[in-house]
């Protein structure tokens, strides 16, 4: 990690720090992304006065892992399972689901019959690494994880715009990671707008059952969104995403065809074959 001199650190602003003691001492610097890097992997090492000070710290943290494009794997699967036990010990109940109108984001690993096939033994440390990306993405952007199983993901996001966000993020990781025996891991998002039922710590209804048919329609690298998530997020939609339009599509079991846009940005596939599983509608 670069140094700072008593100088330049005397010069920079308390935002270029993750945490300000009561004492003025500024800790953590986060001015560049090796800062960064350096202040996610030592957070748990530092003493906080109290959980509110920690709490500011944690959100600067991660507003800078942000502003540099650094998905901070392992860092929010750390704290929440702290958070947990935390609160297991105090008898808290957990940050409950959002209700009503909600984006659901679900993911699937392209090829993961063959993926084990390949690796054996070697696939859980795979798959633990892509949740990682996964859920600590999600949580990044504000959006809550609802289930993580064998190769699947389900999140949902009360802001339409963050779910896209995430989505986009999670594709550029993985391109970004480098894997074991150069493998091409891959996965395939798809992202619905609508109201689930809220079943205790779970969703069920048809809006959950159109993002999960919309997932199995895309391939690995692929984002697909429903027609609700491209009204939802009209006036929102991140800089530099775009929706292509792909038709109306009938989707199994679904009683009606639903429109299908591909999410367009910078550094993502552009170019992907037919829809699997889906009819034109």
């Amino acid at each position: 990690m670069a140094r700072l001199d008593s100088t330049t650190r005397t010069d920079l602003p308390n935002s270029a720090f993750a945490y300000v003691d009561s004492g003025g001492r500024r800790r953590l610097p986060i001015h560049d992304a090796a800062h960064v890097r350096n202040a996610l992997a030592r957070f748990s090492q530092v003493k906080f006065e109290d959980e509110p000070a920690r709490e500011r710290a944690r959100k600067r943290l991660l507003n800078a892992a942000r502003k540099h494009g650094i998905v901070p794997v392992g860092f929010i699967t750390g704290q929440l399972q702290s958070e947990r036990a935390f609160g297991e010990l105090r008898g808290r109940q957990p940050v409950p689901l959002p209700s009503g109108f909600v984006t659901m984001l679900m993911t699937d690993v392209e090829g993961s019959t063959a993926l084990v096939h390949r690796l054996g033994d070697g696939y859980r440390e795979l798959i633990n690494e892509v949740r990682a990306i996964l859920s600590d993405t999600a949580v990044q952007m504000l959006g809550h994880v609802v289930e993580s199983r064998a190769d699947e993901f389900f999140a949902v996001f009360e802001p339409p715009r963050s779910a896209l966000d995430t989505a986009v993020m999670i594709q550029h990781a993985l391109q970004r990671r480098k894997w074991a025996e150069d493998l091409d891991v891959r996965v395939r998002i798809g992202i619905h707008s609508g109201y689930p039922t809220l079943n205790e710590s779970n969703y069920i209804g048809m809006a959950v059952h159109t993002t999960a048919r919309i997932c199995q329609a895309a391939h690995g690298g692929q984002i697909l969104a429903s027609g609700n998530t491209r009204e939802a997020a009209r006036g929102s939609t991140p800089d530099g995403v775009r929706f292509k339009s792909l038709g109306s599509y009938r989707l199994r079991g679904l009683p009606e065809a639903v429109p299908l846009f591909q999410v367009a940005a910078k550094g993502l596939g552009s170019r992907f074959p037919l829809l699997r599983t889906a009819l034109p509608g």
